[in-house]
């Protein structure tokens, strides 16, 4: 069987909306089941599945789903809004920005887009509607900025790449953050824009930030610190050399229990249980699609398909520059058709050779594939960030979809912008 045809009843099973999982389950069994003299058994695949997922970086995903989910129960966005919003919600698209900010700090502690959409989302939509910024404006800035959340570290996909590209996740964690500010930059540029053309309700907007003043710079700024600390103990952590990202997970899980149940007071301990069902529900599914999508990336070996790609894109193409302009074109339609855990545990394998070959470090890599897969979670026709953010108002996604396009727009050109200069990935790395 051809891995062409392989890929194609991949697809045709999405769309008659067979589950991720049991549609990448279907395609590593066939090359067994059609040819017995294949590798891959049956066997070999279940044996690949749970090999896939035997691995201790990989427990740091399921240790930050846990923390996101702490966190966002125990209202630490609420925290990190009100601090931005005090110090910048009188400048225009002041409010909006203190969103997109806040996005960046959230995604710092749960590394998954969706939980950063959902959290910040929830309590900042409305407040940005009562201010009288437009619902759909409102709801599209916090699907985009929730993007933040897979770029900037702790990150789950970069993760997932240093597990299939063999790079240390410490070093993807480092090469993210200035290509995330550099997007959340790029994002507050068009809400900077749009607030310029169409006004700002300063009278709403003054009185919600001078009762934020009111309470003095020390009191928001002590209200917030433990929040603010988050990240700071996370990434600290890891790039001192105290813990590796895993160990860090498991320290954000604990830090997180500690400022909700202690120092904030926003849990209770009657709510833990409940928290620890949310959390395997969320991160059961996820852990099926890895181990399914391990076993694919295995079967995929097998009939040598990253060679034949590699030797492919390479014949086909002779320019570095035309090359890299056909893989992220590629990058970008996958990511609008499949979920970007399985898609880099896929692609990454059939594509770092091509990287070797035209001289891309890595890293670099790793870093654009992650930014492109990354604008599929707000494009059409999966975009789950699109349809989080649209459960939160009750929008119709392709009304979200429709005015997240000018963030999209800024998003790529930060995209072009990381891709032309590999420094903006490298620098902090010396």
């Amino acid at each position: 069987m051809s891995a062409g045809i392989l890929f194609l009843i991949f697809f045709l099973c999405l769309f008659v909306a067979i589950p991720v999982s049991s549609s990448l389950g279907i395609v590593s069994v066939l090359p067994g089941f059609v040819d017995p003299s294949f590798p891959a058994s049956a066997t070999y695949v279940i044996r690949a599945m749970l090999g896939g997922v035997d691995s201790f970086p990989l427990l740091a995903i399921p240790m930050f789903v846990l923390s996101g989910i702490i966190m966002a129960k125990g209202g630490v966005s609420k925290k990190l809004f009100d601090v931005f919003s005090f110090f910048i919600g009188k400048l225009t698209a002041g409010m909006p920005s203190a969103v997109i900010v806040t996005c960046l700090f959230y995604g710092a502690i749960s590394g998954s887009a969706p939980a950063t959409v959902a959290a910040v989302g929830s309590m900042t939509i409305p407040v940005l509607v009562n201010l009288g910024y437009d619902v759909k404006f409102s709801t599209a800035l916090v699907a985009v900025s929730g993007s933040l959340g897979v770029i900037i570290p702790p990150s789950i996909p970069f993760i997932l790449y240093g597990m299939a590209s063999g790079v240390s996740v410490g070093d993807m964690f480092t090469a993210g953050i200035i290509p995330g500010f550099l997007i959340a930059g790029c994002l507050m540029a068009y809400a900077f824009f749009y607030c310029k053309k169409n006004g700002e309700d300063k009278v709403k907007i003054n009185e919600t930030v001078d009762a934020l003043r009111k309470k003095g710079l020390i009191k928001v700024v002590l209200d917030s610190f433990w929040a603010l600390l988050t990240p700071v103990i996370i990434l600290g952590s890891i790039y001192s050399g105290v813990a590796s990202p895993t160990e860090a997970a498991v320290l954000s899980v604990f830090y997180s229990l500690f400022i909700s149940l202690f120092v904030y007071k926003t849990l209770k301990f009657k709510e833990i249980p409940n928290i620890f069902r949310e959390s395997i529900k969320t991160f059961g599914p996820m852990l099926f699609i890895l181990a399914a999508a391990s076993a694919f990336a295995r079967v995929l070996a097998l009939m040598n398909v990253p060679q034949t790609v590699s030797t492919w894109i390479t014949g086909t193409f002779t320019s570095k520059a035309v090359i890299l302009i056909v893989i992220n074109l590629f990058l970008l339609v996958v990511g609008m058709v499949m979920d970007g855990g399985p898609a880099i545990l896929i692609l990454t394998p059939i594509m770092v050779p091509i990287m070797n070959l035209i001289g891309v470090d890595l890293i670099h890599f790793g870093i654009f594939m992650v930014v492109n897969l990354a604008i599929g979670f707000v494009t059409p026709p999966i975009g789950i960030n699109l349809f989080v953010a649209s459960s939160l108002t009750k929008i119709p996604v392709m009304d979200v979809a429709k005015n997240a396009l000018p963030f999209i727009l800024l998003f790529l050109i930060a995209l072009t912008l990381i891709i032309i200069f590999p420094g903006i990935s490298l620098v902090l790395l010396g």
